[in-house]
């Protein structure tokens, strides 16, 4: 299953020690997750991570050590609810010679979306919201419109763009549901997460599709920019200002694309 989800060219392929692995099967797990990761072939613009069990369990300790010492690029640590926590799993990182590994912090109980802005500026790479763990803590339920979650959705990616680390957005379960996964992403995007949790292969796709520009909207950022360059305060009807300059930016910058400078920038 490992080698199939990198095949889907993720961003990132996280293999799970936490949720989808039974406690009697912990230890297997652990070392079988390592020998499959240590013999992947991972595809360019892929990072393989271990998603571990939560600080405070039995297998928190075992399972950083097994991370770090891995082929795995770094860490998901699920259900951060304190600063200690995360300096805990940095110090084991760094005690095995891993501290630039990657962390990447779950937002996903109701202490650890009321703290996260805390939480995340205490040096994550990139952030999810759990909305499933999320309404279990809360003694709540999921329904099809997801209003139960925008609020801590919204908190998380708020805290995600002013600590500067990627937000990432909740899964949804329904694998064989396309138009709802992409109507999910796309509320998403608008809201401003970089990227969306998939629990299929199948979902890989999607995802990139709705987060990365279509080629119009590479065209009008373009234009837009140019139009700023060249002090020109309309484009396609529509009056052109800061705010439009920056989110055309973003769009090129999400595209991968080189952005135009308007007159008088620095060289970049």
């Amino acid at each position: 299953m490992v080698a199939k989800v990198v095949r889907s060219s993720p961003d990132a392929a996280v293999v799970d020690l936490e949720d989808a692995v039974a406690p009697s099967d912990k230890e297997t797990a652990r070392r079988t997750a390592v020998d499959a990761i240590a013999d992947l072939e991972v595809p360019r613009g892929t990072v393989v991570l271990l998603r571990v069990n939560p600080p405070g369990s039995p297998w928190f300790a075992d399972d950083v050590a097994a991370a770090a010492d891995s082929a795995a690029s770094g860490v998901v640590l699920p259900k951060l609810e304190a600063p200690a926590q995360l300096a805990e799993l940095r110090r084991e990182l760094a005690d095995r010679g891993r501290g630039d590994a990657v962390v990447v912090a779950g937002m996903e109980t109701a202490r650890g979306v009321d703290d996260c802005r805390e939480l995340l500026s205490g040096g994550v790479d990139a952030a999810y919201f759990g909305a499933e763990d999320y309404i279990a803590d809360l003694g709540g339920r999921r329904t099809p419109g997801g209003e139960e979650v925008l609020y801590a959705r919204s908190r998380v990616c708020l805290a995600a763009r002013l600590a500067e680390v990627a937000g990432i957005d909740q899964v949804v379960v329904a694998v064989h549901d396309d138009e709802r996964f992409i109507a999910d992403a796309e509320q998403a995007r608008a809201m401003g997460f970089q990227g969306k949790i998939c629990i299929h292969p199948r979902q890989v796709d999607l995802a990139h599709r709705v987060f990365t520009p279509s080629a119009e909207e590479v065209e009008r950022a373009r234009a837009v920019l140019a139009a700023g360059r060249d002090g020109v305060g309309v484009v396609d009807g529509q009056m052109i200002d800061d705010v439009h300059l920056r989110m055309a930016t973003a769009v090129l910058h999400r595209a991968g694309q080189r952005c135009p400078q308007p007159p008088g920038s620095p060289p970049r």
